[in-house]
């Protein structure tokens, strides 16, 4: 597996080839046991997050799926990403931005076309792109303050596969 690289980029995902069965390396993340992390199993995918007395409003998860290839070889399968609340909520605001933009421009277009002044429509526009603009800053905020949580999820996932035997 290649490192991570200094640059995080928008939900990171890797993958990586295991040498023992799939099981060996589920049972391990299941018993893991830390006082940062909460390890949670369901089926072939293990989902490790932070404690509650550790989480912060830009807190990563890592997401794995342990699968047996079609070759008879296990693979991992690693995502990171933010609290799926969060991320839901960040796309939803987005959604809307987008929306009444595209509002805003029909009425410009159906103002203008009727002869009608369509100034404040436009501006509305214009504010619209501002709060993406703003959105995009607050996404880029968030990515370098989640850094260092997201480095530490590493570091806990490559120990516990070191344990593996």
């Amino acid at each position: 597996m290649k490192p991570l690289k200094n640059e995080i980029v928008l939900r990171p995902r890797f993958q990586r080839e295991l040498e023992l069965p799939k099981e060996s390396y589920l049972s391990q993340f299941a018993s893991a046991i830390s006082d940062t992390f909460h390890v949670k199993r369901l089926d072939d995918h293990v989902f490790i997050k932070y404690k509650k007395k550790e989480i912060s409003f830009w807190s990563p998860q890592l997401q794995l799926e342990i699968i047996k290839d079609h070759d008879d070889k296990t693979r991992m399968y690693g995502l990171f990403g933010p609290n799926p609340t969060l991320w839901t909520f960040f796309m939803f605001l987005h959604f809307g931005v987008a929306t009444f933009f595209v509002i805003f421009g029909i009425w410009a277009y159906s103002s203008a076309a009727l002869g009608k002044s369509y100034t404040w429509q436009v501006v509305a526009m214009i504010f619209m792109v501002l709060i993406w603009f703003a959105f995009y800053a607050f996404g880029r905020l968030g990515k370098k303050k989640g850094k260092p949580q997201m480095q530490e999820l590493h570091r806990f996932m490559e120990e516990v596969l070191e344990k593996v035997d």
